[in-house]
């Protein structure tokens, strides 16, 4: 299949940004709905433009904005540098990664130099994020979304699943999002929250999925509609087929009732 891919522009309180943005080429100029794509941590990488092209291969535009690039991508947030701390925590067991000791023992064995800078990536993307200022953006995309075609629906991965859901809360202009292994709003935001929701996790994802009954209890109560799917033998990140955590059964179950679900949402 062929596509239309293209980088375009935005602007919010006079800082520039942009987002990836993709159409079956065999559509035209046919107003189709839009799904935006929300990234991981490790930003609009091949991953989730490959993800941005499964859903045109499905009839939609994607756009998949490009959360660091609002004003100007700091040098610690470019393609090569994430791919840097990428390749370093490859090294590691995963269960190391939320232990200094561990990590220190690792950058130990990285030239000076390269440690600070994995370092210095390392903390801006484990960080504290602005999660007002995504979601600002975030609704800029939904406004370009709205532009070209009759729907915005959201769908996000890890950081981004929580944005997905996040957005939903404060935008009522999201026809429906997926939460993929990401954390849920507060229940103050959540009983702002007026599109239906479906989650996807992973059963030995614990530090996300151990909560996701009693979000689904909080959202029966508050009235609202979530709907969720745990894989008992999936972890974090199953989406991700450019990561070791890619779980195949996963990652297609849950493909097939992300389309379902967009299709169902919109035919309403």
């Amino acid at each position: 299949m062929q596509f239309n891919r293209e980088w375009i522009d935005g602007s919010m309180n006079g800082k520039s940004m942009r987002a990836y943005r993709v159409r079956p080429q065999a559509a035209g100029d046919k107003p189709l709905p839009t799904v935006l794509v929300i990234q991981e941590i490790w930003g609009v990488d091949e991953h989730i433009q490959d993800m941005a092209d499964r859903f045109a291969a499905a009839g939609y535009q994607a756009i998949a904005p490009d959360l660091f690039s609002y004003g100007d991508t700091p040098e610690a947030l470019t393609a090569p540098r994430i791919q840097a701390v990428k390749r370093f925590l490859d090294t590691m067991p995963p269960a190391g990664w939320g232990n200094p000791e561990v990590m220190q023992q690792h950058l130990g064995t990285l030239p000076n130099e390269e440690a600070q800078k994995v370092q210095e990536t390392q903390k801006l993307l484990f960080g504290p994020k602005d999660e007002e200022n995504f979601i600002a953006q975030l609704k800029h995309w939904t406004d370009r979304g709205l532009e070209y075609g009759p729907a915005v629906l959201s769908i996000g991965y890890c950081m981004g699943g929580r944005l997905a859901f996040l957005l939903a809360c404060h935008d009522r202009r999201i026809k429906a999002a997926v939460c993929n292994y990401g954390t849920a709003p507060s229940e103050e935001e959540l009983a702002q929250l007026q599109s239906p929701v479906y989650g996807f996790y992973g059963g030995t994802d614990h530090r996300i999925t151990d909560a996701v009954p009693g979000v689904a209890e909080t959202m029966k109560a508050l009235g609202k509609t979530f709907h969720y799917a745990i894989y008992p033998e999936a972890g974090h990140a199953f989406f991700n087929d450019s990561r070791t955590s890619y779980d195949v059964d996963a990652a297609r179950l849950a493909w097939a009732e992300t389309l379902h679900f967009f299709s169902q949402q919109l035919s309403r």
